[in-house]
């Protein structure tokens, strides 16, 4: 399996405040990651010095030669005073021809939005415009941070079935931080809990039922995700016809 980054023991501290303590992260070919937390723990950092934004104070990452990322930022809030179309959207720092822009257009659901005003749209339809421009350099790696926090529950769950589908179509790996652990349940492979340090990390499953887990999040989000895996389980194939 090839590894596209690995990050070794990487420390960042600001204003003399540890953010990030010896966290290692090896995000493989394939892989679905997604890292949880309480607010304020460092999980954006974690992402920014994997991407290569910031670099750690302390530590090493490498990443595979040639790596393509695309990245959907947790906030995008677009100038009123600037009315750009999506389809402008798409095109901006990048030449793109109309083919592809169509092809990843109607991939993610927007096609019927490309000539809108960018401000106009609802936080569901900006997310996917963000994904699908993520999508356009034909990245390696995924990576998203909170992409669905302002949505509310059925954008997030048209959200998330989107990325799963990404995911398993495009073989490409996801690298996520999300809040929202109990719907991503489904696709997510392994689970990284930070709280400044990694506290624990492995199948969700699993990392449900870890002591550290639960006193961050308390018992009643573990079993919620105890319930959904059984749920789930049961009832993958039924799952698909509500796409929103």
């Amino acid at each position: 399996m090839v590894n596209l980054i690995q990050a070794s023991n990487i420390n960042v501290s600001r204003q003399g405040n540890k953010i990030l303590e010896n966290v290692s992260v090896v995000v493989g070919d394939h892989d679905f990651l997604t890292v949880i937390g309480p607010n304020g723990a460092g999980k954006s950092m974690l992402l920014k010095c994997l991407m290569g934004f910031y670099a750690p104070d302390i530590g090493e990452i490498r990443k595979m030669n040639g790596l393509r990322v695309g990245y959907v930022p947790q906030n995008f809030a677009p100038e009123h005073t600037m009315p750009i179309s999506v389809r402008r959207f798409l095109t901006l720092r990048r030449k793109t021809d109309k083919t592809a822009i169509e092809e990843v257009a109607q991939e993610t659901g927007i096609l019927k939005i490309l000539d809108q005003a960018l401000f106009e749209l609802s936080g569901g339809e900006r997310q996917r415009v963000l994904l699908a421009r993520s999508l356009l350099d034909n990245p390696h790696l995924l990576v998203l941070d909170e992409p669905a926090q302002n949505l509310d529950i059925s954008g997030q769950l048209g959200f998330y079935r989107l990325v799963e589908k990404i995911y398993k179509e495009r073989k490409v790996s996801v690298l996520m931080v999300s809040h929202d652990l109990h719907l991503v349940m489904a696709s997510t492979k392994e689970v990284i809990c930070l709280f400044h340090h990694v506290c624990c990390s492995g199948e969700p499953q699993i990392v449900a039922k870890d002591p550290e887990f639960i006193s961050l999040f308390g018992n009643d989000m573990a079993t919620m995700m105890a319930a959904y895996q059984h749920s789930h389980d049961h009832a993958h194939h039924d799952n698909h016809s509500h796409e929103s």
